[in-house]
């Protein structure tokens, strides 16, 4: 397999069909979202113009989640986005959301290395199946943003919408075990 540093080249044919340059096989956006959920940026470019498409199909994958009810992103969250293309020169929400996914994956990467490193643990049998699992657990939590993620705000706690935000992670919990039973 190729370097994880390099983007994945996609060339977009005439046809919209699109083409992985490293496996010379067509691919779909579902399988797009899956390299990206496994770590590797992909680049898609449109072969006639030369154009660089990544950004629009990337916008594409995360409106098909929403469209199947995958809530990747809260509503107040998707009102702040749209805010921020109203402020002359985008406003600091892009610096911010970059931050943001910046300090999650370094955290995300930090957990892992305080997982094995000095950790009596490790010794134990079984030890390795059960940190393969938290690692599957982690990356379906917060690689793939694979469900709504609660907003955190005391006004959101105090409102009456305590049973509908307990029914939705009971519902996002029951997929995330679905998902990592699958992986087994």
């Amino acid at each position: 397999m190729a370097d994880k540093d390099t983007p994945l080249l996609i060339k977009r044919y005439a046809s919209r069909r699109l083409y992985n340059t490293e496996t010379s096989d067509y691919v779909t956006l579902e399988d797009i979202a899956g390299f990206i959920r496994d770590g590797r940026e992909v680049q898609i470019i449109d072969l006639k113009s030369g154009d660089d498409l990544t950004r629009q199909y990337l916008l594409q994958i995360i409106a098909e989640h929403e469209s199947r009810g995958e809530n990747v992103l809260p509503v107040n969250v998707l009102n702040d986005l749209v805010r921020s293309y109203m402020v002359p020169g985008g406003g600091v929400m892009p610096q911010f959301l970059q931050s943001s996914f910046d300090m999650l994956r370094e955290s995300q990467s930090k957990m892992m290395e305080n997982m094995s490193a000095m950790n009596p643990m490790a010794q134990m049998p079984g030890f390795e199946a059960m940190k393969a699992q938290q690692e599957a657990f982690l990356k379906a939590m917060t690689g793939g943003f694979g469900g709504a993620w609660p907003s955190g705000s005391s006004e959101d706690s105090e409102s009456n919408d305590g049973e509908e935000d307990l029914s939705t992670i009971k519902r996002q919990l029951a997929e995330l075990q679905e998902k990592l039973s699958k992986m087994s």
